[in-house]
């Protein structure tokens, strides 16, 4: 039975975030000492009986050995997919590896603030200074973006990490309209150690680095690292890119940067 992870499945524009993992199965019948009809001793009569006891008694062990082998693999304690905790991190769609993965060191970070709704992002090298509206699911499931008729705004996932706080903080914004460019127009042009900082409702400003950029499949979408909780205070900042499938309607893949808390401070970043 695949094991399917609690995280929803964006269409289109949005962003495809599902996963099926398959627990490895092994069936015992791949054993070569298994195969059907087992493994017996044949014994003939003949000139040499002290050899040929000999080697009856080595298959009787060989069967032995087996049986003990198979029924151990048969006992041993189930290895069941565990459902995914908030801080799961595994390996994306297309068996590309994640940034962040269990046991391995995270960035150095600023202490994670209290949650606190967003109110405006900045990233000065892309020239981006918008109001952040809430965004939560549309009734199919599928997370919302920004609507159309305000694609110079983007919007934070409410049902995620809060900007500043422990956990993947996930806004979003649209690359383009059909009468010109939009908020995230130019996301792929940053570049790490870029800063992107958010001002939140208590009145802290929350200080992002950029550690990579990075250009995906929708088919290839990195659920976990997007969403996943990967220790510390995170951002990732999304957006449309690739090919513009005009059969579709949508564009092939996603812009996506990843980047973790550096500082916090009173008021507007300097």
């Amino acid at each position: 039975m695949p094991f399917i992870c609690g995280f929803t499945h964006h269409k289109g524009q949005i962003f495809t975030a599902g996963i099926t993992v398959r627990p490895a199965s092994r069936s015992v019948a791949t054993f070569p000492w298994t195969s059907r009809g087992g493994v017996r001793p044949v014994v003939h009569r003949g000139r040499r009986p002290r050899i040929l006891a000999a080697v009856a008694v080595g298959l009787s062990g060989l069967v032995v050995t087996a049986f003990l082998v198979v029924q151990a693999y048969r006992d041993r304690p189930a290895t069941a997919a565990s459902p995914m905790p908030a801080s799961g991190v595994s390996a994306p769609p297309g068996g590309a590896r994640p940034a962040e993965t269990a046991g391995a060191p995270g960035p150095v970070t600023g202490p994670a603030l209290p949650r606190s709704v967003p109110l405006r992002l900045d990233v000065p090298r892309i020239d981006v200074r918008t109001p952040l509206m809430t965004l939560a699911k549309n009734p199919d499931q599928t997370v919302e973006t920004p609507p159309l008729r305000r694609a110079d705004e983007a919007g934070w996932y409410r049902l995620g990490a809060a900007p500043g706080s422990r956990g993947a903080a996930v806004i979003i914004g649209h690359v383009d309209t059909a009468t010109g460019p939009a908020i995230f127009h130019r996301l792929g042009d940053l570049r790490p150690g870029d800063r992107a900082s958010v001002l939140r409702a208590d009145g802290r400003t929350a200080v992002f680095r950029i550690d990579s950029v990075e250009h995906v499949g929708k088919n290839r979408f990195p659920t976990r690292r997007v969403y996943g909780d990967p220790g510390y205070p995170a951002i990732r900042l999304i957006t449309c890119g690739g090919r513009f499938d005009r059969r579709s309607g949508h564009y092939t893949d996603n812009v996506i940067a990843f980047g973790h808390l550096v500082r916090a401070g009173d008021g507007e970043a300097r």
